[in-house]
């Protein structure tokens, strides 16, 4: 009977040391390449703390760091024009479902999140000899976006993929004119990790 007992209280202490469980707070890191939606390359830097509502649920607050270079779009000019967006710094509100009860150390999931994107201003090159001196720094707007994210979390480490659906923003020359637009939906690939919260079961 006692070695029965010890059993079922070893059970019950490995259960409650490798499963997810409701009101933990765990922090992530998430770096990957970022991808503009018409063409470019990136890199992207997340931080992220949460807390689990449920076993298999958390809520969060993603903040966010992405380094793009992308081609823009000027209204009135036939020449080919490179912009270099420095910086797009974003905080938002994130909520994350896992498919997993805790009968497993790999946990699938889905995600998503809306919130504030600050988009940072924008250098331009070009070869063109004719064009008006004050098309140096371009700024762009603030924008509200959703976002949305799968991947699967293994143990303490997690890879994904996100899309972060930011509207496109007006460009603007020295004097204030409206003179282009940047698209600045992006894609990315992420591979990280998280402490605390408690993890995942193994099998």
């Amino acid at each position: 009977m006692k070695k029965l007992a010890s059993i079922l209280a070893l059970m019950v202490i490995c259960h409650f040391s490798y499963a997810q469980h409701a009101g933990r707070f765990r922090m992530g890191m998430d770096i990957g390449p970022a991808i503009p939606k018409d063409g470019g390359i990136g890199a992207l830097v997340n931080l992220e703390p949460k807390i689990n509502i449920k076993n298999n649920m958390n809520v969060g607050i993603r903040f966010g760091v992405a380094g793009l270079a992308k081609d823009v779009t000027y209204y009135d000019f036939t020449e080919d024009y490179e912009g270099e967006i420095s910086g797009n710094i974003s905080v938002t509100g994130t909520f994350d479902y896992y498919f997993n009860n805790g009968g497993s150390n790999v946990a699938p999931y889905v995600g998503a999140g809306f919130g504030y994107y600050a988009l940072s201003s924008i250098e331009i090159n070009s070869n063109d000899f004719d064009t008006p001196d004050n098309i140096g720094d371009l700024e762009a707007d603030f924008k509200w976006a959703p976002m949305v994210r799968a991947g699967v979390e293994l143990g303490k480490f997690r890879m994904g993929a996100e899309y972060n659906i930011v509207p496109k923003s007006n460009l603007q020359n020295a004097s204030g004119d409206v003179i282009g637009e940047a698209i600045n939906q992006y894609f990315g690939f992420t591979l990280g990790f998280y402490v605390g919260g408690g993890r995942w079961r193994g099998i």
